[in-house]
Parts: C-alpha cells; sequence; structure tokens
C-alpha cells in the first residue's frame, strides 16, 4: 500500500473514535509516542495495537527515548539513562557502555510494541551548543562522535529498533533552542561540510534521519527542513539515501500554518512530515496536505521497515552487569 506522507501522534492512552477515523483515511507512515501516551506495559502495547490497526498496516511507531531529560518512558517500565554526554565520558570504554545502553533500551521498547527510536545524534557539541541540545550529544569532535552514533544505531538494530539519526545536517552549532526560535549557524559552508555534515555522511548507510531546523547563512537564507538547497546538500553532498523526516513541523522555529509547512517540507525533499501536538483538526490539514509518498519515499520508507528484525538474542543480565562495571556502577540517572 502507498503510506501517507506524515508521522502522527496521539492525544491520549487510547485513540478516540475520531482518530481512528482520521487515521485510517490517512494511512500515516507512523507515529510518535509521547508520555501522555504512557500509563502502563498493558496499556501501551494496546495502544499500539490500535494505531497499527486504524493506519492499515504494519506502521513505524517511533519515540524519543535518548536518555537524560530526553525519554518518555520512565521507571518502572523502562531505565531511567544519565544524559548521553555524561554516559560517554564516564565510560571505560564509550563505544561499548553506547552499544549497551542502545541494545538495553531497544529490548525495552519492543517489549512494549514501539519498533523505533529517534536516536542517534549525530550532532557535535561544542562551546556555543544550547543547553538544550549539548548533553544530548555524543562528543565534542567528529570521529568519537560518528563512531558512538554507530555503536548506538547497531545496538538498536540488533534489537530490531529501527535509528531515526538526528539532526540532518547538524544541530551542535545552534546557540537557540529550536523548540521556541529559528537559529541561525554563521560558520563557513567549507567548515560546515568538513565537520558537521561529514559526521552524517559517514553514517549515511543508516536506515532513517531527522531534520534540523535550522538556517546554515553560508548556505541558503531557509531553515533545512523547508529548503531545497539544504536537501540537495543532505541527499548529494553528505551522499544521504534514506528516508528523511522532519523535524516537528510545530515547532517555534518554523512559522507558517502547519499544513502549508507540510507541504513545504515534502517539496523541498524531506520524504515525511513529523506534526504533533496539535488538534484533530490541524493534524487532519497536516495529513491531507501531505497526502501519500512519493515514489522515492515509498521506496526509502519500504526500506527502513526492512530494518526491523527480529532482535538478536541479549542475555539482559550480563548486558546490565558489563555495562555497570564499563560505567564504575554509575549507569542510569
Amino acid at each position: 500500500m502507498r503510506y501517507g506522507a506524515t508521522i502522527l501522534d496521539a492525544e491520549g492512552l487510547r485513540l478516540t473514535g475520531d482518530e481512528k477515523a482520521l487515521f485510517r483515511e490517512a494511512a500515516p507512515f507512523g507515529f510518535i509516542l509521547f508520555a501522555r501516551n504512557i500509563d502502563s506495559a498493558d496499556q501501551l502495547r494496546a495502544l499500539c495495537e490500535e494505531l497499527r490497526e486504524a493506519a492499515g498496516h504494519d506502521c513505524l511507531i517511533t519515540i524519543d527515548q535518548e536518555g537524560g531529560r530526553v525519554q518518555r518512558l520512565r521507571a518502572p517500565l523502562a531505565r531511567d539513562w544519565r544524559p548521553a554526554l555524561e554516559h560517554v565520558e564516564a565510560a571505560a570504554d564509550p563505544l561499548r557502555a553506547m552499544y549497551l545502553r542502545a541494545r538495553l533500551i531497544a529490548a525495552e521498547l519492543r517489549a512494549l510494541g514501539v519498533d523505533s527510536n529517534c536516536a542517534p545524534l549525530a550532532d557535535i557539541a561544542g562551546p556555543q551548543t544550547h543547553p538544550f541540545l549539548k548533553n544530548r550529544c555524543y562528543g565534542r569532535e567528529l570521529q568519537p562522535v560518528v563512531a558512538r552514533a554507530r555503536a548506538c544505531a547497531q545496538g538498536h538494530l540488533d534489537g530490531g529498533v529501527v535509528p531515526v539519526m538526528k539532526h540532518i545536517p547538524g544541530h551542535g552549532r545552534s546557540t537557540l533552542d529550536s523548540h521556541h526560535e529559528l537559529p541561525h549557524v554563521t560558520e563557513t559552508a567549507e567548515v560546515l561540510r568538513e565537520v558537521d555534515f561529514a559526521a552524517f555522511a559517514a553514517l549515511r548507510d543508516l536506515p532513517m534521519s531527522m531534520t534540523a531546523h535550522l538556517v546554515y547563512d553560508a548556505i541558503d537564507d531557509r531553515p533545512a527542513t523547508l529548503s531545497p538547497v539544504m536537501m540537495e546538500v543532505i541527499r548529494q553532498d553528505i551522499g544521504y539515501d534514506g528516508l528523511v523526516m522532519t523535524d516537528d513541523i510545530s515547532m517555534k522555529a518554523l512559522r507558517g500554518a502547519p499544513q502549508t509547512l507540510a507541504r513545504a517540507a515534502l517539496e523541498a525533499g524531506c520524504d515525511v512530515a513529523l506534526f504533533c501536538n496539535a488538534p484533530l483538526a490541524e493534524r487532519a490539514a497536516v495529513a491531507e496536505a501531505a497526502g501519500g509518498m512519493s515514489a522515492a519515499a515509498q521506496r526509502r520508507a519500504e526500506a527502513a521497515l526492512s530494518c526491523r528484525r527480529p532482535p538478536a538474542a541479549l542475555d539482559t543480565e550480563a548486558a546490565e552487569a558489563e555495562l555497570s562495571a564499563l560505567m564504575g556502577g554509575q549507569v542510569y540517572g
């Protein structure tokens, strides 16, 4: 079937009748979960089943489960993790520690019916990085960030969970929080290509990525999510041919009616529009404006879904013990 070019959300713990009707009509590619959608293991599994039934296909269900401040699942349903930057900087072996963290997260998600996670981050932390992002990053230099993001992605894939790399083509130089304002990056195109964009180029085989709502002044005057020029950078310079989803188009970095923004993002070259935290009428308008996926987006979507393989065997107790040893016993937040 042809998927709708959207990733949407639900208002509460179960779907309303109106939501079911909308999702049946829109057939969104996937859904994203928030804390308001989570109460218990049985409830969450039931909600995931409802979402897939309403969409009419075995759709992707994703979540922000990075650890630290950004994790929707909390104890007792999931482990409470330290922020990623603290995790890798405290680990005796950062790559193995990041892999084990991701593998355990993936096991938690799959057990609850969730088959994607909005991680890893390939953004590089710097002195100017806004606090909303900084301790979510995996390091302060290109090569360690790439290696740690690769380990995180592999941990998810081994657990049967589709990783969503973010925020392409690089959010680390932002001095503002794009949830509230539109950041401008003033670095030269040469430096961006050698550092920020290079991180994503090294990870260009990953199945999905999420855009950055940033303006890169040296390249274009539009936010990357809405910029055909920046999408050309992503597809050609970075060489990324995976599925590109927008960051949430309801964020205040973008201005305009959500349905207009969704259409503009797709016309710029994004494959699917993420739209969250809005009344049903606005979600319906976005779904209508987005329509069905293009042939190229559908191909990328099928490739991403094919990564949802049965999880490899995991000895949870052994993994936790190994991770604790690597972290000097200070694993969780």
